[in-house]
């Protein structure tokens, strides 16, 4: 809490502060998303280069909506607990807002750990003022709309060229090219599942699987929305499919791009919370 202790509310015009109000209604659209966003998603969003410099930030967010639930004399959910570490997907040190005795929990598992932050975060999500809250700050809503590029994405495309099924077969036995650890072994291509969808690439280690949905370099902004939502709907199916197993629920996706990704999907991207990998390379080593 030392960090959350030293960080002044928003106004003002330190450069935490100025970031702190651009982060703000990034939080609140995540929070209206029901989805948390991790601190290096969040700091590319901000155009800041080091992850590490949002703990002032969201310190700067936490003091602020304290001191606005005062003024209101009502709860005001800690927002900036949505942000979450890439690995655990559990939040900071601001963890420590919601907390009584964070020494008791850094000893639990990580299983209770989850389910405690989880009660927490359903709190900043049923939370009905977010709108009135960046209202009283006077900083307006996140002002993204991807409405056009979803009607695109919905149309359809024409099927497999020979980019996308060389970057595909280059993943399928290069894991560690899209950050998955070596020990998956190869995938699988064009796994089948009971929804009748065909996932690009599949690894899978014990009950691990990880979905890969593949987009060369050429692929446009529609293609690349598309891919976000199949990641989505990959995960949903094998969720369902593990439950239906009687098997522990544990998938995840990874968009892998050819190319960059566009920085004007960087808003869906967090929105969504799916994991993209850009400019993996067909070409080994």
């Amino acid at each position: 809490m030392e960090t959350a202790e030293i960080a002044e509310p928003l106004s003002g015009d330190k450069l935490y502060q100025k970031r702190a109000r651009k982060a703000l209604p990034i939080l609140v659209r995540q929070a209206l998303a029901c989805t948390p966003i991790t601190y290096e998603d969040l700091a590319d969003e901000l155009a800041m280069p080091n992850p590490r410099n949002l703990n002032y930030v969201l310190g700067s967010i936490g003091t602020a909506l304290g001191n606005l639930a005062e003024d209101w004399e009502e709860e005001v959910p800690p927002v900036q607990c949505l942000v979450v570490n890439k690995t655990t997907r559990l939040p900071g040190e601001g963890i420590a807002w919601f907390l009584s005795d964070l020494k008791t929990y850094k000893k639990l598992p990580m299983k209770q750990k989850r389910e405690l932050v989880q009660a927490e975060l359903t709190k900043i999500y049923s939370y009905k003022h977010w709108p009135e809250v960046l209202k009283y700050f006077g900083l307006k809503p996140d002002a993204s709309d991807y409405n056009n590029l979803q009607t695109k994405a919905a149309r359809g495309y024409g099927g497999e060229g020979p980019e996308h099924k060389a970057l595909k077969e280059f993943i399928c036995t290069h894991p560690e090219s899209v950050g998955i650890s070596a020990a998956f072994g190869n995938g699988e291509e064009e796994h089948p599942l009971p929804s009748g969808d065909s996932i690009d690439v599949l690894f899978q280690k014990g009950a691990e699987q990880v979905a890969v949905e593949v987009k060369p370099a050429s692929s446009g902004e529609a293609e690349i929305v598309r891919g976000l939502y199949q990641c989505i709907k990959y995960v949903a199916v094998l969720d369902a499919r593990q439950s239906v197993e009687r098997k522990p629920q544990n998938a995840r996706a990874i968009l892998a791009l050819g190319g960059n990704f566009p920085r004007s999907l960087v808003g869906l991207r967090n929105m969504l919370g799916v994991s993209v990998c850009e400019n993996v390379s067909a070409v080994a080593g």
